[in-house]
């Protein structure tokens, strides 16, 4: 094994172009701990935040980034006995932890690391650790939702929202979700029962008309903004509001104590746990990961890019980082990003 390896780093906090491909050491593996050649790595709004220098007090330059891994087992520590050497697996790295999965191998503690389903591409198990991760602890752990209880999820066509509806309808949940027009079929492709296009519609109108007044149990804020403030219009009676999302601004929720409404604020926690459950759900066929675009490691910059623009260039799902150079048949970014 050489003692060294391709890594993004992130060299300094700024734009597109704060990343390096560097040659730099491999991690050593501890007795509880694995190390995974990288096969694929993911994208996540964490990720752009941190490069563009919202957590700099968490992390210390240069570093490498970056929250999913999906790979192969090539070094187990001495204490460890749950896998071996060419085990397929994959996960999320300790957030803030060490470094992170903008490379070709990865060490990490072996408790965080769970097997990765049979039946899908190390591109689309990168896409679902993250995401995944952060679905369930919001909507099961968090939220308890139920059978058939509603719920509303914002955003359905991006990389959270896209997870949360499967999982959603996984549990017998009645789902609506906001998406534009062009993505309705989309989002109804995965489960949602209703959807609201939130650039021409009062969402607020239009579930209260969709639940003929009664509301929905859960709200899944994925986007921000004003979510919290709102979010009691829409609730019944001992809902519960479950947020990804670090808001700065001052949030009025006088509204909340009249519905009995309880909040829930999710960042997420990794374990084996939460990844054996989806990946059940995955090999059941319940849950499918959705991949909007691939790109290579060195054209990470670019990805980051695709990924804030979200939306508006089209994207739905994960933006995925094929480390391992596989040759799948996934989609690929969109042609302007192509050439650059």
């Amino acid at each position: 094994m050489s003692d060294t390896m391709k890594a993004v780093v992130l060299e300094n906090f700024g734009g597109y172009d704060a990343f390096a491909l560097r040659d730099v050491p491999v991690g050593t593996v501890g007795p509880r701990q694995v190390r995974v050649r990288v096969h694929a790595t993911a994208l996540n709004p964490l990720d752009y935040q941190i490069r563009r220098g919202d957590y700099t007090e968490h992390v210390l330059l240069p570093a490498i980034i970056g929250h999913d891994v999906s790979g192969v087992v090539e070094e187990v520590g001495s204490d460890v006995t749950e896998f071996r050497v060419g085990d397929e697996v994959y996960y999320t790295p300790k957030i803030f932890g060490g470094p992170g999965s903008y490379a070709e191998q990865h060490v990490t503690d072996v408790d965080l690391v769970a097997r990765k389903p049979k039946n899908i591409s190390h591109l689309e198990a990168a896409s679902l650790t993250l995401v995944g991760g952060t679905v369930w602890e919001a909507l099961i752990t968090r939220a308890q939702l139920s059978v058939e209880e509603t719920i509303l999820i914002h955003g359905g066509a991006g990389g959270v929202g896209t997870i949360a509806i499967q999982v959603a309808k996984a549990m017998g949940a009645r789902v609506i979700t906001t998406a534009r027009v062009a993505n309705h079929d989309f989002v109804r492709s995965l489960g949602a029962d209703d959807v609201i296009d939130y650039t021409s519609e009062d969402y607020i109108e239009a579930v209260m008309k969709l639940t003929d007044g009664a509301g929905v149990n859960v709200v899944f804020d994925t986007i921000g903004g004003d979510t919290l403030t709102k979010s009691p219009l829409v609730l019944a009676d001992g809902g519960r509001v479950v947020s990804i999302v670090d808001i700065a601004q001052p949030q009025n929720l006088i509204d909340a104590w009249g519905q009995n409404a309880a909040y829930h604020f999710v960042f997420t926690r990794q374990n084996r746990g939460k990844l054996n459950a989806l990946t059940t759900l995955v090999e059941r066929g319940l849950v499918k990961p959705v991949v909007g675009a691939v790109l290579p490691l060195e054209r990470l910059g670019e990805a980051h890019e695709l990924l804030e623009a979200g939306g508006s260039r089209g994207l739905r799902g994960k933006v995925v980082i094929d480390v391992a150079g596989q040759t799948v048949d996934l989609p690929t970014p969109r042609q302007d990003l192509k050439g650059r």
